[in-house]
C-alpha cells in the first residue's frame, strides 16, 4: 500500500458561494456583467443563513475588484467575517501581496489569486512559500484557455498545461477550476476537463461552474474516486434549484 492511498480521504466541500457588486449579491450568466441578476438580499444574512444549514466554507467573489484589478467591496467582506465563524475565500482583484494581507487581517482564511498568479506565475511561488495553503489558483479558462482580468482577456495557454508545468515545482496547490461557458447556466459542470486535470500531481481541484441539480453534486463527488476536493454552488442555490442542506447531506455520503 502506497503513502497516498492511506492518507484519509478528506471530505467533500459543498461551498455556496456570494458574487459582489457595488456591496449587493449579483450572480453573472457566463461572467458577463451586462448578464447580471441581482438579489435583493443581504449579503451578511444570506452568509449567516449558509452558516446555519451547515456550511463550513463560503465562497466570496468581489467581481468589482475582478474587473477593476483593486477589491472595492471590502466592507461588505468584513461584515460577513464578524457574523460568521466558518471558513471564508475571498478572490476578486487580489493581484499583490498588500492586498492579500488586508484580506487576511480581516480574518479571511484564504485568497483566491487569478488574474496576477496565472500572468506572473514567478508572483504565484512567492506568494505559496510565504502563505502556504491559505492561497488559492482561480483557474479560470473559457474553451480550454485560460483568462484573466475579469474574463475579459484570454491568454494562449490552456489550463491543463499551465497547471501541469506548475505542478512540477509546487509541492501541493488548490485550484479552483471554473468553466467560463457553463457558470451561471446550469448546463452541468465540465467532467470530461475536471478529469482531465485530477491526474495532474500535487493540486487538488474545487469545480465551479454549471451546477445545476443535486445530481450534479453527486456525479462530481463520486469522480475520479474521489478525488476532487469540492465544487462552489452559486445561482442554482438562489434560484432554488439546488437545497444547500440537501447538497451538504450529499457531499457527507459521497
Amino acid at each position: 500500500m502506497t503513502e497516498r492511498s492511506k492518507m484519509p480521504k478528506k471530505e467533500f466541500l459543498v461551498i455556496p458561494a456570494i458574487d459582489l457588486m457595488e456591496g449587493k449579491c449579483v450572480r453573472l450568466e457566463q461572467g458577463d456583467s451586462s448578464r447580471k441578476t441581482q438579489y435583493g438580499v443581504d449579503v451578511a444574512e444570506v452568509a449567516r443563513d449558509y452558516e446555519r444549514l451547515g456550511a463550513k466554507r463560503l465562497h466570496v467573489v468581489d467581481l468589482d475588484g475582478a474587473f477593476s484589478g483593486t477589491p472595492q467591496n471590502l466592507p461588505a467582506i468584513a461584515e460577513i467575517r464578524r457574523v460568521t465563524t466558518m471558513e471564508i475565500e475571498v478572490g476578486g482583484g487580489v493581484r499583490d501581496e498588500d492586498t492579500a494581507r488586508k484580506l487576511f487581517d480581516l480574518g479571511i482564511n484564504y485568497v483566491v489569486l487569478g488574474t496576477k498568479a496565472l500572468e506572473d506565475p514567478a508572483f504565484l511561488r512567492s506568494m505559496l512559500e510565504k502563505y502556504g495553503d491559505r492561497v488559492i489558483l482561480g483557474t479560470d479558462a473559457r474553451n480550454g484557455y485560460l483568462s484573466t482580468r475579469g474574463w475579459t482577456k484570454t491568454l494562449e495557454v490552456r489550463a491543463k498545461d499551465f497547471l501541469a508545468a506548475l505542478a512540477s515545482d509546487v509541492k501541493s496547490l488548490t485550484v479552483i477550476y471554473t468553466d467560463i461557458s457553463r457558470d451561471g447556466m446550469f448546463t452541468s459542470p465540465n467532467f470530461e476537463a475536471l478529469e482531465d486535470l485530477l491526474i495532474v500531481p500535487n493540486i487538488e481541484v474545487i469545480a465551479s461552474g454549471g451546477v445545476g441539480s443535486l445530481e450534479d453534486i453527486r456525479r462530481l463527488g463520486t469522480l475520479n474516486n474521489g478525488k476532487l476536493r469540492g465544487v462552489i454552488v452559486g445561482k442554482a442555490l438562489y434560484d432554488g434549484r439546488v437545497s444547500l442542506a440537501d447538497a451538504l447531506a450529499i457531499s457527507l455520503s459521497v
